[in-house]
């Protein structure tokens, strides 16, 4: 097994950024998750999301409004598929 990384601390929990990495996660989203990790327990982080319903089921304009709080850049000229994945990935 490789050694476990140091990732500094601005990363709560290398272990946990490491395997959201290799699981093709952003590196902005996995240290997100994984600092969530680190200030809680990792049994609350999973149990915290899943209230807003899928992307998929928005509507244009809540997904342009939720890309416009997350700054995401060419939102106004994107299509429901590509704000989608804009704002999975961020």
């Amino acid at each position: 097994m490789p050694a476990r990384k140091n990732h500094g601390a601005s990363i709560g929990d290398d272990e946990m950024y490491e395997a959201l990495r290799d699981q093709g996660a952003s590196k902005e989203k996995a240290a997100r998750i994984s600092n969530a990790a680190a200030n809680s327990s990792r049994s609350k982080v999973g149990k915290k999301g899943g209230e807003s319903g899928s992307y998929d089921d928005w509507t244009v304009d809540e997904l342009r409004k939720r890309a416009r709080e997350l700054d995401v850049d060419g939102r106004s000229s994107m299509n429901k598929k590509q704000l989608v994945d804009a704002l999975r990935n961020h």
